[in-house]
């Protein structure tokens, strides 16, 4: 019993010691400066750093809202605006202590981040022992990933290990979960993808339907799912190794308006975005070309989304995924550390000002972003239907939109040996690292 105790104490002593770490690097970096540069010094510095800042996403903000010459002007603003606070520093000699300050910043956010390590999040999601599929069924795509397909020779390495292979080749679009389908009812007792997202997501469903075994091999361009499965995305021939050596696991699928999405729906900007012709030639000016009349004055989405009891009104963009999103970025479009959490994640945005494009920076909630997990998701407008985005695919659905989430309703085939997912750092809370700081072993 006296072993057990030291042993549940560590951990405890241990995150304590990273919160107060993590303090300490915070104090010095206002105590330098302070000490350097005195009170009204400390003070100039701060509204230099802070109008820089500001000033850099109000340019991003309008270069995205206009164009022409004020597009032009506003990224200029951008750029110049960091550029100019460095050489304000530079000139009162004060450059040094910004570095250093933004060292010690920087050391107290990676102390927090230990500090805060939920030890739950890296829990393995539990497996289950598989035996060897009789008759698998992959469907590949050689259009995907650039050609990765055909690069890493997974038809022939497939076909060898027992696999029949369906290559979707050809202009014209083909029916893959019908293909699914065909496939079980000659007595297919595996179901995989070689391909996209979208591709993937219809074939699980199949898979799910008639609960078998789904393996994914990462040969598409994002590979969303599959880096979230922990697969090998850089060599996707070595998915094929749970075919004769792997294990399962369950997984949830997230279902909108009854159809099955493996990573997120999106809803406003980005919907309309990928639903134009041009998005898939080039990305980027599409994009460029579209935001100011998707973000401009006066351009209300119309969207209504309510997640569980929260009603969110007019957002531009609204971002519904198979389990949270990693919240250590802006977008909080990271990773995905678990997939078997029984949830749907929720980031919807809204940026109607300058003064909501700023605070997006702060994650303030009452300044144009909502991070929200619920089990449904109602997305309503004014019109009778509008622009999804689905695991990259762009649909029309009639409103209202419902997503919903399905715990484990999906069997993944994975090999026994593989990379392993990326555990996401978790969100910054000041109030939490000091309760830690201050706790007592």
């Amino acid at each position: 019993m006296p072993g057990a105790q030291v042993g549940a104490a560590r951990p405890l002593s241990a995150r304590q010691w990273w919160a107060r770490a993590a303090f300490a690097a915070a104090i010095a970096a206002v105590v330098l400066p302070l000490a350097v540069a005195g009170l009204r010094g400390l003070l100039a510095l701060l509204i230099a750093g802070a109008g820089g800042v500001a000033l850099t996403v109000a340019g991003v903000y309008w270069s995205l809202i206009n164009r022409g010459a004020l597009r032009a002007v506003s990224a200029a603003l951008a750029i110049l605006s960091p550029i100019v606070v460095v050489l304000l520093f530079m000139r009162e000699r004060q450059l040094w202590v910004m570095l250093i300050c933004g060292a010690l910043l920087a050391v107290a956010q990676v102390c927090a981040r230990r500090a805060l390590r939920d030890d739950r999040a890296q829990w393995p999601v539990p497996e289950f022992p598989a035996a060897p599929a009789q008759h698998p069924f992959l469907v590949m795509n050689p259009r995907s990933g650039g050609g990765k397909v055909l690069l890493f020779d997974l038809p022939r390495k497939a076909r060898e290990l027992g696999a029949e292979v369906a290559l979707l080749a050809g202009p014209d679009p083909i029916d893959v979960a019908a293909l699914a389908r065909r496939a079980v009812q000659r007595g297919a007792d595996l179901l995989g993808v070689a391909g996209g997202d979208g591709t993937q997501a219809s074939v699980a469903a199949v898979a799910a339907e008639y609960r078998l075994p789904f393996l994914v091999i990462g040969a598409g361009t994002r590979n969303h799912f599959a880096r979230d499965l922990g697969l090998d995305t850089k060599n996707p021939a070595t998915g094929l190794a749970a075919l004769r050596d792997g294990v399962e696991i369950r997984v949830d699928l997230g279902t909108i308006n009854g159809r099955t999405f493996v990573n997120n729906a999106s809803f406003g900007v980005y919907a309309e975005v990928v639903r134009s012709p041009q998005y898939r030639d080039d990305k980027t000016g599409t994009v460029l070309r579209m935001l100011p009349d998707l973000l401009g004055h006066g351009c209300g989405s119309g969207l209504r989304a309510r997640v569980g009891n929260v009603a969110v009104d007019g957002p531009q963009a609204v971002l519904v995924s198979n389990g949270p999103y990693a919240t250590g970025d802006l977008a909080g479009l990271g990773r995905r550390a678990r997939l078997d959490a029984g949830l749907l994640g929720v980031v919807t945005v809204t940026v109607a000002s300058t003064r909501q494009a700023v605070g997006l920076l702060r994650r303030a909630h009452d300044r144009g972003l909502v991070r929200l997990t619920a089990t449904e998701v109602v997305v309503d407008a004014d019109a009778a239907e509008i622009p999804v985005g689905v695991d990259g695919e762009s649909l029309r659905l009639e409103t209202p939109v419902r997503c919903a989430i399905s715990p484990g309703a999906l069997r993944v085939r994975v090999p026994r040996t593989r990379p392993g997912t990326r555990v996401a750092p978790p969100t910054l809370n000041w109030a939490r690292l000091r309760e830690l700081a201050g706790r007592s072993t």
